[in-house]
């Protein structure tokens, strides 16, 4: 069950994402124990959780950060330090351009982009350990969007490409097969990434176990994680990284809004200060429920109501959530495992206002509101 938090939702600015950094910290901890127990090393996937204010903490206890593009190539470098990886599923003559002074790990997606760019890496002053995403054709993702391995995927290269390909230069393999998953799930892909690609691993340095690791779930099997590390590590001698995003900010935070209207219908309807469209994507693409402290399942309690978004989209529907009273106007209602995928994900669509960001320490109840948006935000984007 997600910690609730002991604050006064009032005390925030409402939209708003908050931290809770008690919470932070005991995912940190976590995911710490498995570099103490394992040697491997573990980066923060930007693509899944980039506050930067949170970085300071964060690098006390990993030991860089993963990126898909230069922007976040750069934050990794400039706001958190240590190792900056890069993965993309194609680079353009620019993006390498900026990417060369930023980054110390950088992986292909492709043979051909592996050629492509080889000669301004191998040229470049500084000393690049470059790698491959392997494709081993299977996972156990179930939603299709989120499915690397689906058929016809463009990401990773697959054992049929890979052989007869020149790999001279390339230090380490990189795979990501998993979302949201156990470390069962790891054991079983890591099976298969050893029996197709394993011959390959003799001239390598490193590999890359890539994200979707679970590891500060309540019932993650981290046991298992470190002997699968351990073992790997003894059979191969390579060097393992791991990149979650999603287990380091997990159930770590909150979404603060308010209740702007109760429209009656079969079910009556609260149209709220927030939307799924704009600031939880994932709610409409995932698809994915969130708790609502003090909320229920439809039914479950007395009032059950319809939770709808701020934007025009028909379909901006958080989802339907039963109360012991009566919802009212003003109301403050608090989502939570609002940090993961929200802010890097969110959007200005319709010129909904963008959440602020704010922290919230339990250790002396500290409440710090780091950052407000307002139209310029909105404006910046467009020309």
């Amino acid at each position: 069950m997600t910690s609730l938090p002991s604050f006064d939702p009032a005390v925030f600015p409402s939209p708003c994402y908050v931290c809770d950094l008690g919470l932070l910290r005991k995912n940190l901890e976590v995911i710490a124990g498995v570099r103490q127990r394992t040697g491997c090393k573990i980066l923060l996937a930007l693509k899944g959780f980039a506050m930067f204010s949170t970085f300071p903490l964060i690098s006390r206890y990993l030991q860089g950060t993963c990126a898909s593009s230069p922007h976040e190539a750069r934050l990794g470098k400039e706001e958190f330090g240590g190792e900056v990886h890069v993965y993309a599923p194609a680079y353009t003559e620019k993006d390498m351009e900026e990417l060369l002074p930023l980054v110390n790990h950088i992986s292909f997606n492709s043979i051909n982009q592996w050629q492509l760019h080889r000669k301004k890496v191998q040229d470049s002053s500084r000393q690049l350990r470059c790698g491959l995403r392997i494709n081993p054709q299977y996972s156990e993702v179930k939603v299709e969007l989120y499915n690397p391995c689906a058929p016809n995927s463009r990401l990773g290269i697959t054992l049929e490409e890979l052989k007869g390909a020149d790999l001279t230069g390339i230090s380490g393999l990189h795979f990501h097969t998993m979302c949201e998953q156990n470390s069962d799930t790891l054991e079983r892909t890591l099976a298969e990434v050893e029996k197709k690609f394993a011959p390959y691993f003799k001239n390598l340095q490193w590999m890359n176990f890539g994200g979707g690791h679970h590891i500060s779930r309540n019932d993650y099997d981290v046991d298992r994680l470190c002997t699968l590390i351990n073992s790997f590590q003894a059979r191969y001698g390579l060097e393992v990284y791991l990149e979650p995003g999603e287990a380091i900010a997990l159930n770590a935070g909150m979404l603060v809004s308010t209740v702007l209207d109760i429209i009656e219908r079969d079910r009556p309807i609260a149209v709220l200060d927030t939307s799924a469209a704009a600031h939880m994507p994932d709610v409409l693409e995932m698809p994915y429920r969130p708790e609502v402290i003090g909320g229920g399942q439809p039914g479950e309690k007395k009032f059950t109501y319809q939770l709808a978004g701020l934007s025009c989209l028909a379909g901006d529907v958080i989802g339907y959530y039963s109360f012991d009273t009566p919802l009212m106007t003003g109301q403050k209602l608090v989502f939570l495992d609002m940090l993961h995928y929200t802010m890097v994900k969110n959007n200005t669509f319709n010129g909904v206002q963008l959440p602020a960001i704010a922290t919230y320490d339990p250790g002396d109840e500290t409440v710090k509101v780091i950052k407000e948006f307002g139209y310029q935000d909105y404006r910046s984007r467009l020309s």
